[in-house]
């Protein structure tokens, strides 16, 4: 059961549930539980059967794709007033994980047991809510199919840069995580880039010093 304050923050982030009738809103507050976890968390993995459904109240998790070699593929956060697709699919067709997910920063979060779920989609609103979230999803997801399948990783890794500031306080490895690459293959990229003027590099920081050649470059 949640408290008081962690209903209306839930309520706060996801207002689509307010609009839910009040015996379902019941079942909710009485039947969720509040989990907190540290960054670095594995919440869940591939293989893995769902718990439940998740309410993220604070904090984020990175959602990816591992390949056997150790290579990841971020696929998309989950930050306060979303939800998981990859939870919701695995709810709805009964099926475990195919990704895994880790907090990035300390994590607060609702879960909604799976029978509560299933419940809950009689309920016109929830139902929309879920299947909004899918549409939203599968856009980003498409639009992260055309990155890794037609632009260059140095057009990726520049447009990346591009929407970090100007000056990005972060480490090779973070950068490879981000676009599905490895380190080795990031630093060589840097180091083109600081060799032709865009970039300057120091331990754990990129220093954007040429905007339009990177932008020239991110286009193509």
């Amino acid at each position: 059961m949640i408290d008081a304050p962690a209903g209306d923050a839930l309520f706060a982030l996801y207002p689509i549930l307010a609009r839910l009738p009040e015996a379902a809103r019941d079942r909710l507050r009485s039947r969720a539980r509040i989990i907190g976890v540290p960054a670095g968390t594995t919440l869940f993995d591939e293989r893995q059967a769902c718990q439940g459904f998740p309410f993220v109240l604070s904090g984020s998790i990175r959602v990816i794709k591992a390949a056997p070699n150790g290579r990841e593929l971020p696929l998309y956060r989950v930050t306060p007033g979303e939800t998981c697709i990859i939870s919701s699919a695995c709810l709805l067709g009964q099926a475990p994980y195919n990704a895994r997910g880790v907090t990035e920063a300390e994590t607060r979060l609702l879960l909604l047991p799976v029978e509560d779920f299933q419940a809950l989609l009689a309920e016109t609103a929830f139902r929309d809510f879920v299947f909004q979230l899918f549409s939203e999803r599968i856009a980003d997801l498409m639009q992260l199919i055309e990155e890794v399948a037609f632009r260059k990783l140095d057009q990726r890794l520049a447009a990346l840069l591009l929407g970090k500031g100007t000056r990005i306080h972060t480490t090779h490895q973070h950068l490879a995580d981000e676009l599905g690459s490895v380190r080795e293959i990031v630093s060589r990229l840097l180091k083109g880039l600081a060799e032709q003027g865009l970039v300057a590099l120091s331990r754990e920081q990129v220093e954007i010093l040429d905007p339009a050649g990177l932008r020239r470059l991110a286009g193509g």
